[in-house]
């Protein structure tokens, strides 16, 4: 369930990315729907980095690193 959280907001960053980029090319600049995508991705990016940072720290995900 955790990762399937993780993906689908892994997912939504990419949309408000490329909504940001349409945004930046149609509005020139211009408008503030650039500045609310990007507020709209920093939030999305920090909730994705909280819920990793809680699935390790739950034991819901682990690292197999050999090294």
């Amino acid at each position: 369930m955790l990762k399937a959280a993780i993906v689908l907001l892994l997912l939504a960053t990419l949309v408000s990315l490329f909504s940001g980029l349409f945004f930046l090319v149609r509005d020139e600049g211009r408008g503030s729907r650039v500045v609310n995508s990007l507020s709209v991705r920093v939030s999305l990016t920090a909730l994705t980095v909280a819920l990793i940072a809680w699935g390790f720290y739950s034991g819901q995900l682990a690292s197999h690193v050999t090294w």
